[in-house]
């Protein structure tokens, strides 16, 4: 036995299958701590300037930013779900938390926040975390489209130094007066330049050569903006930073009074579910970025549940996964979740440490950092890409957008659920129907999925067969029937039996209407006495001198039978076999009616109700019954 000892860390890696180093294995404490380190520190600067300008979006203290971001980080880093993905202030809440704010006030965000984040920790705790990824894609692009418009609106105004109008709409009147002030003050105008010039180095920063793109864009337009609105002649508006400390607001019972206002309970809502759904989604697609470990959507929701309850708690912004930060966090090569935990040590510093240097910022600046957030989740291309793939999708999150933008983010949404159920529901009620005339008998045959949606086709098709005399209805080839299209059949097939019709034979999936014993028992005695009849009767009517008579035919289901008129083709002939039970060669309960052969062949038999004498000008004809037929 070699004494040989294993170097530590070895036999995990040997057993993992993967390479050290990579996310999801076992690397070194040291590489990996350095990969963490160092993708901290990029993850830090690309936070700062997002979580300062989320806070002024939203109209709120721009420390409660940061308190914010450090809360992702210190707290919501430390918990299990997504180990590399990095929570913060959300652009896509900006403008949902601006309204509530202008019409109820700051201190009523942290309750709000504070119970939403209870709410998203039960929806953990009950495992509801994958039904967020059940919710349409079209309906999922839409909603972020839906937040990147109004926020790029808002954001317009403050490019230019201008208090937004408050609505997408309102924002949207005001732009031709917007362009009218900033032609005429020259402060408005030079505060625009810098807004662009934000914009564009967030748009144009990855085409510079390495090693300077590595650094963040939105870092690179807040160095650069406040550098040059520094020089004279410059009296644009700057970043107001309180002491962060300062600016916490703890919420304490005496806050709580007015949650149940129905508006408060709606913003209560409204900020689980969108918070919800886009920290996961985000989630979703930080997995498709790296080989590690696969996001635990319960737990992650759990996690982002107890970091806004702590947000709340403090008086500070609503936090969500963000896919920027947690982009950058991938991209600089973190493996663990300490690089979103230093991240946050990061923030508390700059935070207690430096927070003067935040005065130096222009407003403009962040406006445009933002622009440029609003413009990637508003994706102008997804919209042509979805259409291209499905028209009907493309419909459905181009209306989810306008919904949201016209209305709000809560309704809007539910529109787009709306809409994209109702269009599931087509989908999956799709029924084709095909009508043949063959001889003198119409045969209608339907597949598919027949549901109250599809009624009116079915009324239309039933409704054209009211001159024909010899009718089957062939419905064994639905997958789902439901009582609605059910009982039309039925009804039309009544009507169209006492309106004189020769033959009329409609057979469905399954029995409508479940029989007690007794019905049952009483039918089946009826049925036997039929076929008790049959052999005589079928081969008086088809003897010839030429031709002997026919075998017994097969016990038709008893359960099939409803009315005395009804009309019924049974298998039969020369080559009928008989079943070991006494049936035909496919058993009881299997009646199919074949298609009725050419003209010059025997036509198929009309077997009269009891007591009706037999037509010698009918001849019985073999019928297979596919095992899914239900005479009506």
């Amino acid at each position: 036995m070699s004494t040989e000892r294993m170097r530590p860390g070895a036999g995990r890696h040997a057993r993992s299958g993967k390479p050290a180093g990579q996310p999801g294995s076992s690397p070194s404490l040291a590489g990996s701590f350095s990969a963490d380190f160092t993708a901290s520190i990029v993850v830090f600067l690309v936070a700062l300037p997002l979580c300062i300008g989320v806070a002024a979006a939203s109209g709120v203290n721009v420390a409660l930013g940061i308190v914010t971001g450090i809360v992702g980080g210190l707290i919501v880093g430390f918990l299990p779900g997504s180990s590399l993905q990095v929570s913060g202030p959300a652009a896509g809440l900006a403008v949902l938390v601006l309204g509530f704010v202008n019409e109820h006030g700051v201190a009523m965000l942290g309750p709000v926040v504070l119970i939403s984040g209870l709410l998203q920790m039960g929806l953990g705790l009950l495992r509801m975390g994958r039904i967020f990824q059940s919710i349409s894609v079209s309906v999922v692009q839409g909603m972020l489209a839906g937040i990147g418009v109004p926020l790029i609106l808002s954001q317009i105004y403050a490019v230019v130094d201008t208090p937004q109008l408050g609505t997408a709409l309102k924002n949207i009147a005001g732009l031709p007066e917007l362009v009218a002030d900033v032609v005429s003050d020259r402060q408005k105008a030079l505060a625009l330049l810098l807004g662009v010039m934000a914009v564009a180095l967030c748009f144009l920063w990855r085409k510079v050569p390495a090693p300077l793109s590595k650094v963040p864009a939105p870092l690179v337009a807040v160095i650069l903006g406040s550098a040059i609105a520094a020089l004279p002649g410059f009296e644009i508006k700057k970043v107001a930073f309180d002491n962060m400390l300062t600016a916490i607001d703890f919420v304490g019972p005496s806050d709580m009074g007015g949650i149940f206002d129905p508006a408060i309970l709606t913003m209560i809502f409204t900020f689980t579910v969108i918070a919800s759904a886009e920290s996961l989604f985000s989630a979703a697609a930080v997995d498709r970025m790296h080989t590690g470990p696969r996001t635990k959507y319960n737990k992650e929701l759990f996690s982002q549940g107890v970091g806004n309850t702590i947000c709340g708690f403090l008086g500070a912004l609503p936090m969500t996964a963000v896919i920027v930060r947690s982009a950058a966090n991938v991209q600089a090569g973190a493996k663990t979740k300490v690089s979103r935990i230093l991240h946050g040590v990061w923030l508390l510093g700059f935070g207690l440490l430096l927070p003067g240097m935040l005065g130096l910022i222009p407003i403009t600046i962040l406006a445009g950092v933002l622009l440029h957030a609003g413009w990637k989740l508003f994706n102008p291309p997804a919209f042509a890409q979805m259409w291209k793939t499905d028209r009907a999708e493309g419909a459905v999150m181009f209306v989810t957008t306008l919904a949201i933008v016209v209305t709000n983010l809560l309704e809007g949404v539910l529109i787009g659920l709306a809409l994209a159920v109702i269009l599931t529901a087509m989908r999956m009620s799709k029924m084709t129907v095909r009508k043949t005339v063959e001889g003198d008998l119409t045969r209608l045959e339907l597949k598919g999925n027949a549901t109250f949606l599809r009624l009116p086709r079915l009324i239309d098709t039933l409704e054209s067969l009211s001159g024909e005399n010899r009718v089957l209805v062939d419905g064994t080839g639905i997958s789902h029937l439901d009582l609605a299209c059910r009982s039309q059949i039925e009804e039309w097939a009544d009507q169209h039996r006492k309106a004189g019709a020769e033959y009329v034979e409609v057979l469905l999936p399954g029995d409508a209407t479940p029989k007690s014993a007794e019905e049952q028992e009483t039918m089946d005695e009826t049925v036997d006495a039929r076929h008790d009849r049959l052999p005589d009767t079928v081969g008086a009517a088809s003897s010839s001198p030429s031709e002997p008579a026919r075998p017994h035919a097969p016990e038709l289901e008893p359960a099939h039978y409803h009315a005395p008129t009804h009309a019924h083709l049974v298998h039969g002939g020369p080559h009928a076999r008989q079943h070991p039970s006494g049936h035909g060669s496919h058993g009881p309960g299997n009646t199919r009616p074949v298609h009725p052969q050419p003209h010059h062949a025997p036509q198929p038999a009309y077997i009269p109700s009891q007591g009706e004498p037999l037509p010698a000008a009918h001849d019985e004809r073999a019928v297979r019954n596919s095992g899914e037929g239900t005479r009506r």
